[in-house]
């Protein structure tokens, strides 16, 4: 299928690894031009080495969701280079874990900054433009726990529930404008993020990496962790002319494994 957003231009949020390197594959294929942001710029370019070889357009620019004073500097160097933003993918990395009790007042504060206002201040940067072209795509990835909590991940949990809220809120103020706010929910999906948590809980259940994957894996309809291209596609569909219909929506990705309506 043509997705027919060839020659767009997307900015992708932590794209050197995991869900966001994916997401900027899948919209590269497309013939996406793609900013490719993150904090690593050894990872950022990877990813668009990873994109150049399968015939796509990118360019890495280093973005530091903590320090939302250099938004608007990568923000005009994008729009030099290529124009003006058509596809914004909000992705952030994943809190600590923590308990939902007795976490500081200053780690909240500090999460929410980084999790949810960076990425708030980010789309409403690029909304005025969409707006006026009359075509814009708002995606946001969060996680399976803003739909059945995951223990021992309060934070990821609390904040990235208020980037539903949001976004829902936003769709509606901006759908006459041609400009689509949806939400992504991954699974398990097999990135470094997925494996690490594995580790930990394996440490704190006393267990093998092994075996907490494979208890993962019996919960899942489907019987495997997702891959990370599925992601990708998935985010691409929504950045696509097709889904022009499709706003204000949470999209799982996850194989069934959510057990909830």
């Amino acid at each position: 299928m043509d997705l027919q957003i060839q020659h767009r231009v997307a900015l992708v949020c932590g794209a050197g690894s995991g869900l966001g390197r994916a997401i900027a594959l899948s919209l590269a294929q497309e013939g996406v031009k793609v900013a490719v942001t993150g904090r690593n710029i050894d990872k950022l370019a990877e990813t668009v080495r990873l994109i150049s070889e399968k015939g796509g357009t990118s360019h890495a620019w280093q973005l530091d969701l903590a320090v939302p004073q250099r938004f608007d500097d990568v923000l005009d160097a994008i729009c030099k280079h290529w124009g003006d933003i058509d596809i914004l993918v909000n992705n952030s990395g994943g809190p600590p874990p923590a308990s939902a009790q007795g976490t500081d007042a200053a780690v909240w504060q500090q999460q929410f900054s980084l999790m949810v206002g960076s990425l708030i201040q980010l789309s409403d940067k690029v909304l005025p433009a969409m707006r006026l072209r009359g075509w814009g795509r708002i995606i946001t990835s969060t996680s399976s726990g803003v739909v059945a909590p995951i223990p021992n991940l309060a934070l990821s949990n609390a904040l990235r529930m208020s980037l539903l809220g949001w976004s829902k809120t936003l769709a509606s103020e901006v759908a006459a404008d041609g400009v689509t706010v949806n939400v992504l929910v991954p699974g398990r999906i097999a990135t470094d993020r997925v494996s690490q948590l594995d580790a930990a809980k394996a440490k704190r259940e006393n267990s093998s990496t092994d075996v907490v994957a494979e208890k993962s894996r019996q919960r899942i309809p489907m019987g495997r962790y997702g891959a990370p291209e599925e992601y990708g596609a998935a985010a691409a569909f929504l950045a696509s002319r097709q889904a022009s219909y499709i706003t204000g929506s949470v999209i799982r990705v996850d194989g069934g494994m959510i057990d909830s309506i």
